[in-house]
């Protein structure tokens, strides 16, 4: 298939701000669409090289790009680097160098959606001494045969910012047009569960190309393929805790740390993040604790790692181990310096069989079996069974006592339900309510803060849109040395996602999730969400979590009306 295709496929979706005229257009696309290169399509629609789970990433910095680019051009990067901060979008910048570069040449592409993919996924593979070269080779190989328009959309990619609003619903509601457009309604949920188990929709959608619903139903989950976590919503006390979930219900600590998938196949163990990324170099300790202490050939474990002081051995709060999800060097001094202890609370594969629909509480008698507890390795949750309210208060207290965050109540007959929020499972926390919001601007700072970005605009997610909620500037440090975050670190952080910049304001790329606190949430026609938050503080990043993890705008709603009673 020609790359053109697949680029005037891209810059229709752009145009389209309608759902329905997303779907239908990129449903019409994958029916044409040969299903030996489904897999390739669905991914670069996505704007991605690899699958979610895969341990390869591009790896690509944007000197690198804007160098190829000017090797590709004949323009300065100097030029190159200007036009690019006067239109924010390093895509748009390609294609205007390149366009002009093949009108005086009057070239033709041939290029092909094979050989765009191929020449990205050799970037991951080049390791050693002349890579970065090496990469710009590449990329340069593949901008000099396009055309301005390929160009836009290959930076983009490569960027992973492709800008066309296919987010997972509209994917997954234009396979179900494309393959199944007289049943709709009835298979949409069979795809998203398909999706839910695979995190593969280019596998999913070549299943469902073959036009047999049994094929999608038939996908079970298996090791090294990481499926959605199950999410919790909220509840108010125990009694309402009680009223969602039933009694007796099934009491468990709930952790300050981060969710942890762990993968056993015989000897081999990988492991994933809530958000589906491979971490599996970052944590080998984690790895020695399932190979030597759960027994058996194959199973999948859902879990929450939680870091300890390595002197007192007292637990410590997330933000304390989160530098240990991004480190790719230096890991055994972290695994020294901040230990972890695994908390296994559900199981979702055992010996090649699928436990997603067994109650809840068989799969945690299971865990009894296999897992063989040593504290500060791994250990199953702490965990009582009750219908009494002042049982369940007391459990409670006894999980704040011991540095936690709240407890889990569940359901003991719920199953697990991928990727959703179905009320087998309840969360009961003891501070404040807080926000998981997503940077989507700032200012630069005045004065001492000149060279760092001071100020944070900050959005809630609707669907697929994210709402501006507010802004913050406290619970930020100006010392690195100080504990927390601080406004030097945000600003690494975030000067890769620039975007545009007006005067001091700067738009930046929805990617960054933190946790907010704050006093009030208000009624307000200043921001999109129709909502302000009074007197927000950052408490802290959430690595953890990707952007469809943030807060969703009916859940400020609920918040509000809450506060309101």
């Amino acid at each position: 298939m020609k790359y053109a295709d697949l680029v005037q496929l891209y810059e229709s979706l752009e145009n389209t701000s309608k759902r329905l005229g997303k779907i239908a257009l990129i449903g019409a696309f994958l029916r044409k669409t040969p299903v030996e290169q489904l897999e390739q399509v669905v991914l670069l629609l996505q704007g991605l090289v690899f699958p979610k789970h895969a341990e390869q990433k591009i790896g690509i910095a944007e000197r690198s790009v804007i160098k190829a680019l000017g090797v590709a051009s004949g323009k300065s990067m100097e030029a190159i680097e200007q036009q690019w901060k006067k239109i924010g979008d390093l895509g748009e910048v390609a294609k205007s160098v390149i366009q002009k570069k093949s009108q005086s040449t009057l070239f033709s592409s041939h290029l092909t959606v094979h050989k765009v993919l191929t020449n990205l996924c050799e970037l991951a593979e080049l390791e050693g001494a002349g890579t970065v070269d090496k990469k710009i080779s590449l990329i340069t190989e593949l901008l000099s045969a396009a055309t301005g328009a390929e160009a836009k959309y290959i930076i983009r990619t490569l960027l992973e910012d492709l800008r066309i609003g296919v987010k997972e619903g509209v994917l997954r509601d234009a396979i179900v047009a494309a393959y199944f457009p007289d049943q709709q309604k009835e298979h949409v949920a069979v795809v998203q569960d398909a999706y839910d188990k695979t995190n593969d929709f280019g596998k999913v959608a070549q299943l469902a190309a073959e036009g047999k619903i049994s094929s999608l139903k038939g996908i079970s989950i298996q090791p090294f393929h990481p499926v959605k976590v199950m999410l919790f919503i909220k509840a108010n006390d125990i009694p309402d805790a009680f009223a969602q979930v039933g009694k007796p219900a099934a009491f468990e600590f709930k952790y300050d740390g981060f969710r942890l998938q762990c993968h056993k196949s015989g000897s081999k163990v990988r492991l994933f993040t809530r958000r589906l990324e491979d971490v599996t170099r970052q944590f080998p300790d984690v790895v020695q604790f399932v190979q030597d202490h759960v027994r058996a050939k194959s199973a999948i474990l859902d879990s929450e790692a939680v870091g300890y002081d390595a002197v007192t051995k007292q637990y410590l709060p997330f933000q304390s181990i989160s530098q240990r999800i991004k480190r790719k060097y230096g890991i055994e001094g972290m695994v020294k310096q901040y230990p972890i202890e695994v908390n296994v609370f559900d199981i979702l594969e055992y010996e090649g069989k699928s436990l997603l629909n067994e109650p809840f509480i068989e799969r945690r008698n299971l865990l009894k079996k296999i897992v063989h507890e040593k504290p500060k390795q791994i250990i199953l949750a702490k965990q009582i069974v009750t219908g009494s309210v002042q049982e369940a208060e007391q459990f409670f207290k006894e999980s704040l006592h011991a540095g936690e965050e709240g407890v889990m109540a569940k359901n003991l007959q719920g199953i697990y339900k991928p990727g959703s929020r179905v009320g087998y499972g309840i969360k009961i926390k003891a501070e404040a309510e807080t926000l998981d919001l997503v940077i989507v601007g700032a200012e630069w700072g005045t004065g001492k803060r000149a060279a760092w970005l001071s100020s944070f605009t900050l959005a809630c997610r609707s669907g697929e849109k994210f709402l501006e909620i507010g802004k913050v500037g406290t619970g930020i440090k100006e010392k690195e040395e100080e504990e927390g975050v601080t406004f030097p670190q945000l600003t690494r952080l975030l000067r890769p996602l620039m975007g545009e910049e007006k005067g001091k304001e700067v738009l930046i790329r929805p990617r960054i999730v933190i946790e907010v606190g704050f006093e009030e949430i208000q009624k307000s026609p200043t921001y999109s969400s129709g909502y302000a938050l009074r007197f927000p503080r950052l408490l802290r990043i959430r690595d953890d979590k990707g952007i469809h993890d943030a807060s969703e705008l009916k859940y400020v709603e609920r918040l509000y009306r809450q506060q309101k009673r």
